[in-house]
């Protein structure tokens, strides 16, 4: 008797663990309040490594198409995804950055020591009117990081004027005598960086004060309205964020930012990009999920203050960053980029357009060869990251009208911890077409999903997936399509009810039309 019992109880666990893989999602698809911000989808080129000199910025005498020293063939790939915006220059290069060594006959530009990232020498051949040149070629908005720990408000007022004034001033005719007649009119304006660290080691209370003197000297010069971010907080520094929102009059300043990074291990040993265990797996997507947390804790904090949402989150600084490449410049902060990296950018992307209510932008570091990169390159090769396709994926997600999904998910258990196995967001585009991005985190189990729309209809039903073999995964110089986009078809339409079958270890796009 005994023994049959078990054999029963165990085969009701078993039921039990196996009906866990199916959810039932419900999606509201007449919902009209929330727009995702394109900003969320934004991406940032610090001074650092081979991001810009190397990277965007390469010798004359390479061998690919360039515009000026520009290489097009990044640029090319940053247009496909439809980047909204470029943050620049930093990062805590920013707030040792002087804009005026960076403009003029580049023969006579001063050659400065980049101490922040390796001691090495910077000679500015890229600056202002080069990045301005880049942002315009990609076609996307630049937003410039203005230094507050080593410059002045007389430094980043001049460096406005020369930017965005139309008149007749030094300045200006400074811009127009350096190749550009017209104004750039660049709006999104960041006034210092990690002001608690890199930018000036500094306190919420001397820090607020310091922004609403910088930002009095920011000027909205005709044709342009700035939207000036402050420096907000180091991940879980909530003090920081209630002391800015408390002392920053409301109207001064656009959004404040929040810095999050997915660490696998310690700060001094993050473990490697490529080789990894499923615990570091595990580790890495939890520590990545925990930004929603996060968002949660600052979003009640600025409620206080904000009830209305003004002011946006602004998350400019994101993504998973592990040791250096071995045999690299530890100081260039190079990284590989495999599937796992692509899960973590894909639920993090989730998670912002969930919270799009104040999430209302996020720059993914880096774009170009260092941390989380999109793009990886070596002399004249060129290679697109797994991460790349996420946001390749997620685009049509740019400015629609968010649609909730209601669901629980199964759990990706891993010894006695566990997280959620599966993650989505859903939109809706100004074609009513309507996009659900779903991302199944568990290494072994397909998880279906039956959504219903509430009574939407649709005539026609596509999908693309990335997936891959193995969690560690990546795209190389040498194999460039191991992890790459693909068409999908795993799912079966019935009345306004879908089902869909995810592979483990995916990011899958389900576009209605």
């Amino acid at each position: 008797m005994k023994k049959i019992t078990a054999t029963i109880f165990i085969a009701c666990i078993f039921y039990a663990s196996f009906a866990q893989q199916t959810v039932n999602m419900q999606i509201n698809s007449k919902a009209n309040n929330q727009k995702i911000s394109k900003y969320i989808y934004g991406h940032f080129a610090e001074d650092l490594g081979r991001c810009i000199y190397g990277g965007f910025w390469v010798d004359s005498n390479l061998n690919v198409p360039k515009n000026d020293r520009i290489r097009l063939d990044v640029v090319d790939a940053l247009k496909k995804i439809q980047i909204p915006d470029l943050r620049w220059p930093g990062g805590c290069f920013a707030d040792q950055y002087h804009w005026s060594d960076g403009i003029g006959e580049r023969s006579k530009r001063p050659v400065r020591v980049n101490t922040t990232w390796g001691m090495v020498e910077d000679d500015n051949s890229f600056g202002t009117d080069e990045f301005l040149k880049l942002c315009d070629l990609i076609g996307c908005e630049p937003y410039i990081a203005g230094n507050v720990g080593t410059g002045t408000p007389k430094e980043m007022e001049d460096w406005l004027e020369y930017l965005n004034y139309n008149g007749k001033s030094t300045l200006a005719d400074m811009r127009r005598k350096n190749g550009h007649d017209a104004p750039y009119n660049v709006s999104l304006w960041g006034v210092g960086n990690e002001s608690w660290g890199c930018g000036g080691s500094m306190t919420p209370e001397f820090y607020s004060n310091q922004f609403k003197r910088y930002a009095e000297f920011c000027k909205n010069y005709p044709g342009t309205s700035l939207k000036k971010i402050a420096s907000g907080s180091n991940g879980d520094d909530y003090n920081w964020t209630d002391v800015c929102m408390k002392n920053i009059p409301l109207w001064m300043m656009w959004g404040i930012s929040m810095h999050y990074y997915t660490i696998t291990n310690t700060w001094q040993h993050k473990g490697s990009a490529t080789g990894f265990t499923e615990e570091e797996y595990f580790k890495a997507l939890k520590s990545c999920l925990h930004i929603e947390d996060l968002i949660n804790k600052h979003s009640a904090i600025m409620d206080k203050y904000d009830p209305q949402k003004k002011v946006a989150l602004a998350v400019d600084e994101w993504g998973i960053w592990t040791d250096a490449e071995p045999g690299t410049n530890p100081a260039f902060l190079y990284q590989q980029n495999s599937l796992r990296d692509a899960l973590i950018a894909a639920s993090t992307l989730n998670i912002f357009n969930n919270h799009c209510d104040r999430v209302r932008m996020a720059n993914l570091a880096q774009a170009v060869n260092v941390l989380q990169s999109l793009i990886l390159t070596d002399k004249e090769k060129m290679v697109l990251t797994p991460t790349y396709y996420v946001f390749d994926l997620y685009k049509y997600h740019q400015n629609a009208i968010l649609l909730p999904a209601n669901f629980y998910s199964p759990d990706y258990n891993f010894g006695s911890d566990s997280i959620p196995a599966i993650n989505a967001s859903a939109s809706r585009d100004s074609n009513g077409i309507i996009h659900i991005t779903l991302v199944n985190l568990d290494p072994k189990n397909k998880i279906s999903v039956n959504t219903s729309l509430n009574g939407s209809s649709w005539k026609q039903t596509e999908g693309q997936i990335l997936t891959s073999k193995n969690f560690t995964d990546i795209n190389t110089f040498d194999d460039p399509n191991k992890v790459k986009l693909a068409a999908f078809t795993d799912f079966k339409k019935n009345g306004d009810e879908l089902t869909v079958n995810l592979p483990p270890m995916s990011v899958t796009l389900i576009t209605l039309k």
